[in-house]
């Protein structure tokens, strides 16, 4: 490396990093949160971070302020927002009466956060596609900060105990470290008249999650996580019924 690009992958830039460090301040209060029992409230900061980690990218772009200092704060900050904190919040929640079974799963998800964040700044940032490979961890952890609203639209409060949350966290470890795919909302590819059918698709999202947000961001969530598996599955079926057509086609 020479000496001009090592200067420009080590510039700091404030502006992009306070976004970061934002998100860092929610992951680490919603720690503290969970350790108080308030669980609604950790949940709501991992929300929070998730936001402030969707700004301070796309401030560093449109300020034209992005820097290898700024890719690896973030990646730190997002290992504490989205694997630490969901993974405390998951284990005293829910966890913690399965024993040995429920901390291993807590620190299951921790580790394989910290794999998946790996993987992905290692991989080839040149490649042409869009998609994420493997579930990104924000997604795993707003799946288990929406499985927390929505026990509290249930009316279930305090701490949980119910195996399919349990299930859940192992999931969420398998689908973060896995192949599968999953539709990346950063650099969307879409015409005019698409883009407005997305407007408006996206505006009657919002009025939903505004009416029932506690049932409609579990429903998102859960729907975006099944997409990596679905499309897997479509994948698979599609060449299955592909292959005897080319086989008709080249006997033929």
């Amino acid at each position: 490396m020479s000496d001009n690009q090592q200067e420009t992958s080590s510039k700091f830039y404030p502006l992009p990093c306070m976004f970061t460090l934002a998100s860092l301040f929610c992951g680490f209060y919603s720690i503290i949160a969970s350790f108080k029992g308030d669980y609604d409230i950790a949940a709501i900061a991992i929300l929070v971070a998730a936001i402030f980690d969707g700004l301070d990218g796309r401030v560093a772009r449109m300020t034209r302020t992005t820097s290898q200092f700024g890719v690896e704060l973030d990646s730190l900050c997002d290992m504490v927002s989205f694997g630490v904190a969901p993974g405390i919040l998951a284990y005293l929640w829910a966890l913690h009466p399965y024993g040995r079974y429920g901390w291993l799963a807590a620190f299951l998800y921790v580790a394989m956060t910290s794999l998946r964040l790996a993987r992905f700044n290692s991989q080839d940032t040149k490649s042409d596609s869009k998609d994420f490979v493997g579930l990104p961890c924000p997604a795993a952890a707003a799946m288990v900060v929406t499985s927390v609203l929505f026990c509290r639209f249930l009316g279930i409060t305090g701490e949980v105990k119910h195996i399919s949350l349990l299930l859940l966290v192992y999931l969420l470890s398998y689908l973060m470290v896995s192949t599968h795919r999953y539709l990346s909302f950063k650099k969307p590819k879409a015409g005019r008249f698409k883009t407005f059918q997305v407007l408006v698709g996206m505006l009657l999202l919002f009025i939903l999650i505004a009416a029932e947000p506690d049932v409609m961001l579990f429903i998102v969530c859960l729907l975006y996580i099944a997409s990596g598996p679905g499309m897997a599955i479509y994948t698979r079926i599609r060449g299955l019924r592909k292959a005897p057509e080319s086989s008709e086609h080249h006997s033929s």
